[in-house]
């Protein structure tokens, strides 16, 4: 894939730990930040059900990513353990229900409240990754995992007055960030022995099919859309998922899986700009306030990761 570097993966836990952030991963994290902030605007624009949004996200994707993944990736699959195929099938999972929660909530609440919600993994992932993983979490990233919390709590309080219908919007974008928190988790186990499309393409190929199975089976059509609805669909593959998830799948690899959440977070400050600029919404200032406290939980998380790993 030409936007990553091929670099090979440590095969274990004890490597991975050591293997330190270079100053492209920096750069290519910042791409992918920038790279999903484009998703809700073109999930806006495109005139398709959140199901068939989703379907044809992830099944163009991993269409696009088919030529690259599946030569460079036979190897890594044929060492996988059944345990590992499972947690695969589960991580890709995750990332269907994200979806289908996520893009259902851009219908019922407005696209800031959507993203910086749909955002707030950090919560999930910081508290997974003390108790299941056993990876410390500093105090700082406690207290950017408190600011995103905040955040969550004033965005969500703004809402429950603005009308119910929104506020169901960010229930569904909620849940979206417990699924995609799932699936960091699970990517972060199995991104230590797998490269990055050896990983990514298999949850993009499952969690399309499933979305796909989602749509027969509640009746959605999956075709008649206009052709500039199409074309939005396309983009939301190629520049959110092909370029922004795989950056973030990537870098699971040499960030903690809190900082790679915590950076997330930058989504909904691309995402306000630009549904200001396109869609015409301006966010509220409780929003804004919400997205303050995000923001300020990116920069003490980025601050604890350069000094975990002497960075300057």
């Amino acid at each position: 894939m030409a936007c990553m570097p091929d670099y090979e993966m440590p095969l274990n836990a004890q490597t991975a730990a050591a293997f330190k952030p270079r100053a492209s991963s920096w750069i290519i994290l910042g791409l992918g930040i920038a790279a999903i902030s484009t998703a809700s605007v073109l999930i806006r624009l495109a005139d398709a059900p959140a199901l068939v949004v989703g379907a044809y996200r992830m099944l163009i994707a991993a269409i696009v990513l088919a030529p690259w993944a599946i030569p460079r990736s036979i190897a890594a699959w044929r060492q996988m353990t059944k345990r590992e195929i499972i947690l695969l099938v589960l991580s890709g999972l995750a990332l269907a229900a994200h979806f289908a929660a996520w893009i259902s909530s851009l219908s019922l609440t407005t696209v800031a409240s959507s993203v910086i919600l749909v955002t707030m993994n950090p919560i999930f992932v910081g508290l997974a990754s003390h108790f299941i993983l056993h990876e410390s979490v500093s105090k700082r990233t406690i207290l950017a995992i408190g600011l995103s919390f905040l955040g969550t709590a004033i965005v969500a309080f703004g809402d429950f007055h603005f009308s119910g219908k929104a506020l169901l919007g960010d229930i569904l974008a909620l849940l979206g960030a417990v699924a995609i928190s799932c699936h960091l988790l699970l990517g972060r186990v199995l991104r230590r022995k797998l490269p990055t499309l050896a990983y990514a393409w298999p949850c993009y190929s499952i969690a399309g099919i499933a979305l796909l199975l989602l749509c027969i089976v509640s009746g959605q059509p999956m075709f008649n859309y206009s052709p500039i609805t199409f074309t939005y669909l396309i983009l939301l593959a190629v520049i959110p998922q092909v370029i922004g998830h795989s950056a973030f799948n990537w870098a699971l690899a040499y960030f903690s899986p809190v900082f790679v959440t915590l950076a997330i977070l930058g989504e909904p400050i691309g995402a306000s700009i630009l549904a200001f600029f396109i869609l015409k919404e301006s966010p509220s200032t409780v929003t804004l306030v919400g997205a303050a406290c995000a923001l300020a939980g990116i920069v003490f998380a980025s601050l604890d990761e350069r000094k975990t790993h002497n960075l300057p």
